[in-house]
């Protein structure tokens, strides 16, 4: 690490600090009716934070792949989601599990040594139950769909791994809409954003429209993004405001001063959105010209003392909800402004758990469900080889020097 040049760090730590310290001119005082401004608000009370009729599901995937010694891969993805009802966890599945009450989605085909093995994969996840409703509803042919054709899905593990957990994941958001149980005004969070690189935009156009219909609020969230880096200097001045100047003065209606705590949210202006993703589709939001269905808002909602690790989320709403009548009036939608505020403060209901103050716990929760563990070599080779020993009655040394690894020897 010290033959890299004294020069590169520096050029690295240069970009750094300007891009934390730019300036966009959005005040700290916002207008009510100016969206790209702050709007402030008290956090939902704490007592009540689960007096809600609204179910709050949340989905996340995972990715994970081993490549042995011998040639021999082995590729997992993963998705499923969880939901909360009145702040308790309530069962997806159809099992008696006392512990897992969430549904996941796990595919069959996980081994990999040859180019014919990664179609198995692509073709057993357009098997997959909420996979082949998904397409049913968008109704065209797979290429038409995606965003790349399935040779280039299949040319690396890595691109069709990605790729099963976007499209899992988007099938699951359409799994959610149409249970049973889900009403309107229900909500599903989802990790990350409303935008892909790998399913085209008119038929998320489409997903999006049918949850409007529906009435349910998809909002995607994400701690991760050039808007935050974008955005920092901006974060700063207003944390600063609320905490020093407007706190002190605010007509709270709670009473204990430890849950007195302001809210902020705002929608990102196109002018950071240019900069953040410069050349990139993702900085577009409408119904053409873009990667989704989402608009791009910052929020704040479990704000607490400065110098503590609490932290803005970029957020991505539905832009059907945000814009009600963007079907009709694409040049000239009103943005819902009252519906919005409503919307982050419900999220707030979400945000106040001690663990993760300020993100919404049922993506926490989602993560820990599905992700695959760290130790995932080790917990795979563990199995395998069991399963060799055990049911295909391998020598024990045949088996050692199957996942033998050189590197690890010398």
């Amino acid at each position: 690490m010290d033959k890299i040049p004294d020069s590169a760090i520096e050029a690295v730590a240069r970009h750094i600090n300007e891009r934390n310290n730019k300036q966009y001119s959005i005040p700290v005082i916002g207008s009510p009716n100016n969206p790209e401004t702050p709007q402030i608000f008290e956090i939902i009370d704490f007592s009540v934070i689960d007096d809600s009729d609204y179910r709050f599901y949340a989905i996340d995937g995972t990715t994970n792949s081993q490549e042995f010694y011998n040639g021999l891969y082995i590729g997992i993805y993963a998705a499923g989601y969880i939901c909360y009802y009145h702040g308790k966890q309530i069962r997806m599945n159809t099992t008696t599990d006392p512990v897992i009450l969430g549904r996941s989605y796990y595919p069959e085909n996980i081994l990999v040594s040859d180019d014919s093995h990664l179609n198995g994969i692509y073709e057993e996840l357009m098997s997959m139950a909420p996979v082949v409703n998904l397409l049913k509803f968008w109704g065209s042919p797979s290429e038409n769909i995606f965003a790349f054709s399935k040779e280039d899905i299949c040319r690396r593990l890595s691109t069709l791994l990605s790729f099963c957990q976007d499209l899992l994941e988007w099938a699951l958001v359409f799994e959610i809409a149409n249970l049973d149980g889900t009403k309107p005004g229900d909500y599903i969070l989802r990790d990350g954003a409303l935008r892909s690189l790998q399913v085209k935009q008119e038929f998320l156009i489409k997903l999006g429209a049918h949850l409007r219909e529906k009435g349910i609020k998809t909002v995607a969230v994400t701690k991760r993004s050039q808007i935050k880096m974008e955005l920092s200097y901006t974060f700063k001045q207003i944390d600063s405001y609320l905490q020093d100047q407007l706190k002190p003065k605010y007509p709270f209606i709670a009473k204990d001063p430890q849950r007195q705590k302001l809210c902020c949210w705002f929608q990102v202006p196109k002018s950071v959105l240019a900069v953040s993703y410069s050349g990139n589709m993702f900085a577009n939001s409408g119904l053409k010209g873009g990667r989704g269905f989402g608009v791009f808002f910052v929020a704040r909602l479990d704000y607490v003392e400065k110098l503590q690790n609490y932290d803005w989320m970029v957020i991505d709403l539905n832009i059907f909800d945000v814009y009600p009548d963007i079907k009709s009036k694409a040049d000239s939608a009103v943005l819902d402004i009252e519906a919005l505020k409503r919307i982050f403060f419900e999220l707030t209901r979400l945000t106040q758990e001690h663990y993760i103050l300020g993100y919404p716990y049922p993506l926490v929760e989602a993560h820990n469900f599905i992700s695959l563990k760290r130790e995932f070599k080790e917990e795979l080779v563990k199995r395998v080889k069991s399963a060799l020993y055990r049911e295909q009655r391998m020598d024990n040394v045949d088996i050692e020097n199957l996942f033998l690894d050189a590197h690890d020897r010398f």
